[in-house]
């Protein structure tokens, strides 16, 4: 029976139709009412059904979807060692146990351990959706079809792995003897069966009502989107210049609704990541909603809490990962972050350099931390159920406590429940042995296949659900964010390891079925009285079109010599005048000054006064990565100290030798994989060095000292106290008896001597100059140490002078400062371009 769409009919008004409709079937059959079932397509729809036939009177017949009624008529056997059970990182651990012996597995699993895990992946996948379809069979015909998709996978003449895992997933859901709970289906015998049809046929309904030896009826509410073109639905629609602006006006559309007295309003969860922006905009308005759809167990607090725990322990002794497990798991204070400043300025990557350290900032809390992860700590490989063991000890008494999503968690993982004995569960968790990667990885899988949905808020105004579950249901409007083309109307993905083709023959989901059963549901969404529709314009810099379901809905509209039903969206909030109050480009500093300028401080003046100001006036810094990979200012730093190492503590003999001693008395706290590039560097260097240092001190010119911190007070009146500080790399004496200040560099010679061509805008060394007095018998030149041609010296000319000249100007520029003079941002170039102030003096926006 096809039970279409009725013009001004609202879906309470539906489901009586429906209520009427199975009420005279049965009278007609002779079928004693309650005696007959009704297998509705979701649990959702048992609500509004029950009160359409309350409205009605008399006895009604049995409600329930075909899962319910299945788990009513008696309990899921319990999957053995080595069956199916359910829970796809759980099978997936019995998978590789499954094809352990199998060469071409084993091959994959060492040549390349990444695409093994996906194969493992991908084959229980495919177990699952065999089940779930041996599941949908008649019992007497089961065995028959499981022949028959063999026969179909073993036809085709070209193998390969894929064909290889989809034969071992039919073999491993064949071999499960347990018998379905769906089973007890066709044993049960009702006065009638009445199936109600919505979003495509289900194949469980179809074959329960193909025996033949009940009386049968089947509704279809289906609607034909190609010849809907007078929906029931005032269909709106929004256009979206952007992600923001389509969040903002999705939760304007839903607040609109229910000012209009159209509740409750479905918001359709089609675009996961839009829907939970416009949660958080209506949840400001402190506005009840019910989400049926939740969101990736692996996205709440505890699963972010607990991995964080888990890279803590089993990531090598990273810093960064202990740091962000204590910032997760413990209150804030001053002494971690006095402890996260520690390891970022002496960029410190491992957890055993701390272990070493005495009065570390956080001390106790770091040991007690260091101490708890202890059972989690050492290698090696061990069973599955031993690492959860360890993991409970190591979360404590109370682990996750008032987290969101914690008890999830601990349920999802097995530490909160004990699996049945003689369970495919308990086998797993026994047999399995892992090493601390792979326990992460699968704990991974876990929390990314498990899913958290917060508690049922009761009658709220607003229900997230996703499109199929909106249909035939009492929503007064459907906000459907998202409604584009690649959002909409594309369907979901295929089976990986069977084409279209395959999954068509063997009945298992296509992605032709999910497109069709997804125009469907978008069909049954025109029975609302309102559709709020709404997508993006443009993704990126390339235009989006709307979805071609609503493509459909309009050439449709055309057919029948129609108007397009869709109507434009108005957006009701009154508009607000804001009027422009532009901010100057600049800050003042009066009386501001630091109590020490250095090389870089002077140089960021010179280069851009508000960088000036927002670094050394405001201390605004960014923080590094501590993980991030070597630099060469990494490099930069171990050869300072080398090289200092080898000239204090040089003796007559091979230089050589000697300088590579040096080098490998200084640790970067690298592994030597990481160093390896920079190794390679310094040996490159090492022969260049030595014969620079053999010319050199050929001609006079000999080592006196390096790694100076010098300081001074250059400046007079209101600025005497300013102090004037640095580091000075080496300083030589000459045969002429002068003083030669070097500096290190590893850039290129060209940019050097580029700087040294203006030496007035050469900073570092006119500073260096002062600090060393400026007196007259004073040189300088910057050492080139990486010129594929040698080591080269870059003089700056006549060094004492710029440095006058420099006091001079600093003086006259400070003393402005302190007066109150603008600090205007005049940056250009690199000074902009490498600049981590760049955000806040909001250069991009001044056009």
């Amino acid at each position: 029976m096809k039970l279409g769409l009725v013009p001004g009919e609202d879906i309470d008004t539906f489901w009586r139709r429906v209520a009427g409709a199975c009420a005279d079937w049965l009278a007609a059959q002779g079928a004693s009412p309650r005696d007959a079932v009704l297998l509705l397509p979701f649990a959702q729809h048992l609500a509004p059904a029950r009160r359409a036939f309350l409205a009605r009177g008399g006895w009604q017949p049995v409600l329930a979807t075909t899962r319910s009624l299945a788990s009513a008529l008696g309990p899921s056997p319990l999957a053995q060692p080595g069956q199916i059970s359910g829970d796809a990182p759980v099978d997936a651990l019995a998978a590789d146990a499954l094809i352990a012996q199998q060469s071409w597995a084993q091959g994959l699993k060492r040549e390349d351990p990444r695409a093994y895990r996906l194969a493992l992946a991908r084959l229980v996948e495919t177990a699952h959706a065999f089940t779930r379809a041996a599941g949908q069979q008649d019992p007497a015909a089961r065995g028959a079809w499981f022949e028959a998709a063999r026969q179909h996978l073993t036809d085709d003449p070209v193998g390969g792995t894929e064909r290889a895992l989809a034969l071992v997933a039919l073999a491993w859901a064949a071999s499960d003897d347990r018998t379905p709970a769906t089973d007890a289906l066709f044993r049960h015998r009702p006065s009638a069966w009445i199936a109600l049809q919505a979003g495509g046929p289900d194949p469980l309904a179809r074959a329960l009502l193909a025996g033949g030896d009940v009386p049968a009826l089947w509704l279809d509410t289906d609607l034909d989107l190609d010849q809907l073109a007078e929906p029931v639905a005032r269909v709106e629609e929004a256009l979206c210049a952007d992600f923001e602006t389509l969040a903002q006006a999705s939760a304007v559309a839903v607040l609109q609704h229910l000012a209009a007295g159209r509740a409750p309003v479905a918001l359709i969860a089609q675009d996961r990541v839009v829907v939970r922006r416009v949660r958080a905009l209506l949840s400001r308005q402190g506005l009840p909603m019910h989400d049926e759809t939740g969101w990736t167990l692996a996205t709440t607090p505890a699963a972010s809490t607990l991995m964080a725990l888990l890279r803590a322990a089993l990531g090598g002794g990273a810093v960064d990962d202990w740091l962000a497990w204590l910032k997760l798991s413990a209150e804030p204070s001053a002494a971690l972050d006095a402890l996260e400043a520690l390891c970022r300025r002496r960029r410190i990557r491992r957890a055993e350099v701390l272990d070493a350290m005495d009065k570390l900032p956080a001390q106790a809390l770091w040991q007690a931390r260091r101490q708890a992860l202890a059972p989690l700590a050492g290698g090696g490989r061990r069973s599955l159920l031993q690492w959860l063991f360890d993991l409970k000890r190591a979360l404590g008494s109370e682990p996750l406590a008032g987290l969101e999503g914690g008890a999830g968690v601990l349920e999802a993982l097995w530490l909160s429940r004990n699996p049945w004995p003689g369970s495919a569960h308990e086998a797993v968790l026994s047999d399995a042995r892992l090493d601390g990667a792979g326990f992460l990885a699968w704990v991974g899988e876990v929390l990314e296949a498990g899913q958290y949905v917060p508690e049922d808020a009761g009658q709220a105004p607003v229900v997230i659900t996703p499109l199929v579950r909106a249909m035939l249901r009492p929503f007064g409007a459907l906000v459907l964010p998202g409604a584009d083309a690649d959002t909409l109307g594309r369907g979901g993905r295929g089976l990986s390891l069977l084409s279209e083709a395959d999954a068509a023959a063997l009945g298992l989901p296509t992605q032709a079925r999910q497109r069709e059963a997804e125009a469907q549901a978008f069909a049954q969404a025109l029975r609302a009285p309102v559709l709020t529709l709404l997508r993006c314009t443009r993704a990126g810099a390339e235009p989006l079109p709307a979805s071609p379901l609503i493509e459909r809905l309009a050439v449709a509209a055309r057919r029948a010599g129609r108007e397009s039903p869709l109507r434009h969206w108005v957006d009701e909030r009154p508009p607000q005048a804001i009027t422009p109050q532009p901010l100057p480009r600049a800050s003042v500093a009066a009386a501001r000054l630091p109590a020490a300028l250095s090389a870089s401080a002077v140089e960021s003046l010179r280069r851009c006064p508000y960088q000036f100001f927002s670094r050394h006036l405001l201390g605004l810094q960014a923080a590094d990565e501590l993980e991030a990979e070597p630099e060469k200012r990494d490099y930069g730093t171990w050869l300072h100290a080398v090289l200092h190492r080898f000239h204090t503590g040089r003796q007559p003999g091979d230089a050589t030798a000697q300088l590579r001693a040096a080098a490998a008395a200084e640790s970067l706290g690298l592994d030597e994989a990481d160093f390896l590039p920079w190794q390679a560097s310094f040996e490159r260097l090492l022969p260049r060095y030595v014969d620079w240092l053999a010319a050199a001190e050929a001609q006079g010119q000999a080592f006196s000292e390096g790694e100076l911190d010098r300081q001074c007070r250059p400046f007079d009146g209101a600025l005497a106290d300013l102090v004037l500080r640095g580091r000075i790399d080496r300083v030589d004496t000459t045969a002429e008896g002068k003083r030669l200040l070097l500096d290190y560099k590893t850039g290129s010679v060209k940019g050097l001597k580029d700087r040294v061509t203006e030496p007035l805008e050469d900073t570092q060394m006119a500073v260096y100059a002062l600090l060393m007095d400026a007196a007259p018998d004073l040189a300088a030149a910057y050492l080139a140490l990486d010129d594929p041609g040698g080591v080269v010296a870059v003089e700056h000319p006549d060094v004492a002078a710029t440095a006058g000249q420099l006091r001079d100007g600093l003086q006259s520029d400070l003393l402005l400062m302190l007066q109150g003079a603008p600090l205007p941002a005049l940056g250009e170039g690199s000074a902009c371009e490498f600049c981590e102030a760049r955000g806040l003096c909001r250069k991009d926006d001044w056009s």
